[in-house]
């Protein structure tokens, strides 16, 4: 093994494995798993979704964050 070469196994969307499963901006708890405690989008490479469901989880806590669902960052949810 090269130095540096630390690949782990190939993550799956867990949206395109499972089609019952469905981004909503109203269902803050399943997209709390997308924000990081600091309040950011998780990216695509740690979250293992695909770029389509990467963008639909990014604009679903877009809305949920302007509807006051979920908030912008841990200071708000005090």
């Amino acid at each position: 093994m090269a130095r540096g070469d630390r690949r782990g196994p190939r993550k799956v969307c867990k949206f395109c494995a499972d089609p019952t499963l469905t981004i909503d901006y109203k269902n803050d708890k399943k997209l709390l798993r997308f924000v990081t405690e600091r309040g950011k989008i998780v990216p695509r490479r740690i979250s293992g979704t695909c770029a389509r469901h990467q963008r639909r989880v990014a604009r679903a806590v877009k809305r949920a964050r302007h509807l006051g669902i979920i908030p912008f960052t841990i200071d708000q949810a005090r």
